[in-house]
């Protein structure tokens, strides 16, 4: 259903809103169980009935939490980990080089050092080693240590598992697997093929999670002390939004829990990674994919590989600061990088013209930001992405998909077909080696592959409205009702208001490349909207001189605190001349 007749907006999308059996349900649940109309078409949305809107509302670990016992060898894992623990066997944890693999190793080092143990850390270097294990490290470290423990990857290496000889090896990943799988003691994970896919949407820092459930139960059958669970949901939290899982089912809990554990600032390195972030007032799920999550990954980008790990599992404050500094000065260092090969990434694009797939590759792109740089393509074309760094004839890049395309098995496929050298991931991202003749091959297949899927998505570029909003109406205190039926993210968007006719205030730039206005309708108070990013597309130039001109506005709310202050205000998103 069109939303205020909106059929093209100033970026070429049509605006759509709720129909008038949604409008209905909507008002319905809100009568009945006493909500704010902007909460109850959440609700709706989200297929929940007026009996169920308290329980969906604050969601319990308790009552959303898996059996851990429901994924395959995790008996073997817990015990396997809890033996070595007991027996002060000599431990290895290899770790991915993003934010889940950093969380699930610091989730794994806390637990032990609760129990007095420690474990070598070892996460590759993205260039030198590229994702995952590899053979020499895995030789290197099957010959000190009893236990290898992989997070966040393992699921295909089957070769470099191998040549760990005879060493333990439990592999703790959300990768999606093959039809074989590797010659490890224990594969957990929700995406083998044997599995049946119900707790898919676990990162890997959730599968660790579980599996230290498990143990905990191992411990208290031999009536050891469990260490506190529940003070780890921060990492959890962390991983489940920077790795965009869905925020659905136990992972709504996971987020929501591990939000509250982080605001009492006890982990000295998110503490330390916040305060680098400027972030003043409680975290939320914003925070951590857009503030926390880049600084994190920036070790493993543009810099060492494990800073990311250490800082989150670092205990001293002092040292804490040091490695968050030190991940904010790469962090600033990789946005430059990323700038560059954007804007040489998106001319390819526009160039090729492509209608299924937006795909590009460059000589010397740094393989530290082409993720970034396939994410950011992808929102701007709307299509499944990848961007591919050449070096020395061989092509490393990143895969980002949207709703409907399933990449990862996509791309998994192209690996098998002989195209790739390697490739793999989860449904909506991606990674892939290819020798560099290959590139457009591989990318025409890729396209073929994705084409069906594609044709089947409707309203693939349509701007979803939640509802109309009013200025007076946007409150702190309506913001926080509506934060209680999140969190938002992947599989759970945050409702978009749209502000009808509206006069625009006052409009200028902030930084480079965002824009800042102030608006109001007539009579009413005025309220202030950023639109990050939007001095680069059409937003940004056709609102800078706009003030005194009437437009219909789309965003989301967002509540910041600067100086103990609350400032509510609009994240434009869209914009459309009345």
């Amino acid at each position: 259903m069109t939303f205020l007749g909106i059929e093209r907006s100033l970026t070429g999308r049509r605006w759509v809103g709720p129909d008038a059996a949604a409008d209905r349900l909507a008002e319905g649940l809100a009568q009945r169980a006493g909500l704010p109309l902007a909460v109850a078409r959440i609700l709706a949305e989200r297929g929940v009935e007026a009996e169920g809107a308290e329980g969906f509302l604050t969601p319990r670990l308790r009552e959303l939490l898996p059996d851990p016992l429901s994924l395959r060898d995790m008996g073997v894992a817990a015990e396997r980990l809890v033996a070595a623990t007991v027996n002060a066997e000599r431990i290895a944890i290899f770790a991915d080089y993003d934010v889940d693999g950093g969380s699930s190793a610091a989730l794994l080092l806390d637990w032990l050092r609760g129990q007095g143990r420690d474990a070598t850390l070892y996460i590759p270097d993205r260039i030198d080693e590229g994702y995952g294990p590899n053979g020499p490290a895995m030789a290197a470290l099957a010959g000190d240590h009893d236990l290898i423990v992989c997070v966040d990857c393992g699921t295909l290496s089957h070769d470099a598992l191998t040549d760990a000889g005879g060493t333990d090896i439990i592999v703790l990943d959300h990768h999606l697997g093959g039809a074989i799988l590797p010659p490890a003691l224990a594969v957990v994970n929700p995406n083998r093929a044997d599995e049946d896919g119900s707790l898919g949407h676990l990162c890997a820092a959730g599968v660790v999670f579980l599996t230290l459930v498990q143990a905990g139960r191992v411990l208290r059958g031999m009536g050891r002390p469990e260490p506190d669970l529940m003070a780890l949901l921060d990492l959890v939290a962390l991983a489940t939004v920077a790795d965009v899982a869905p925020l659905i089912g136990v992972n709504r809990a996971f987020v929501r829990q591990g939000l509250a554990i982080m605001a009492r600032r006890n982990r000295p390195g998110l503490v330390a990674l916040s305060d680098v972030a400027r972030l003043d007032g409680p975290p939320g799920a914003f925070h951590l994919g857009f503030l926390l999550g880049p600084r994190i990954n920036a070790g493993g980008r543009v810099g060492r590989a494990d800073l990311g790990a250490r800082c989150l599992a670092c205990r001293d404050p002092r040292e804490a600061g040091r490695l968050a500094a030190e991940l904010d000065a790469l962090n600033r260092d990789r946005r430059a990088i990323e700038a560059a090969v954007r804007d040489e990434a998106l001319a390819q694009v526009e160039a090729r013209g492509d209608a299924g797939l937006s795909w590009a590759a460059g000589q010397g792109w740094h393989p530290g930001v082409v993720g970034i740089v396939a994410a950011r393509i992808k929102e701007a074309t709307d299509l499944p992405s990848v961007v591919i760094g050449i070096e020395n004839g061989i092509g490393k890049g990143s895969a980002r998909s949207v709703p409907g395309v399933d990449l990862g098995r996509v791309i998994h496929r192209l690996a098998d077909e002989g195209l790739l050298i390697k490739g793999g991931g989860h449904m909506m991202a991606a990674g892939l080696t290819v020798a560099e003749e290959k590139i457009p091959a591989a990318m025409a297949r890729l396209s073929d592959l994705i084409a069906a899927d594609l044709a089947q998505r409707s309203g693939a570029r349509d701007l979803r409205i939640s509802g109309l909003m009013e200025c007076a109406g946007a409150t702190p205190q309506l913001y926080r009702q509506i934060e209680d039926a999140g969190p938002f993210g992947q599989a759970a968007p945050a409702p978009r208001f749209a502000f009808a006719d509206q006069m625009i205030h006052s409009a200028g730039t902030m930084g480079d490349s965002h824009l800042r206005l102030s608006f109001r309708s007539a009579g009413g108070p005025a309220l202030e909207a950023v639109a990050w990013g939007a001095m680069n597309g059409p937003l940004g130039p056709a609102l800078i001189g706009a003030r005194g001109r009437r437009f219909h506005l789309a965003g989301r709310l967002d509540l910041s605190t600067w100086n103990g202050r609350e400032r509510l205000r609009l994240r434009l998103e869209d914009a459309a001349p009345v």
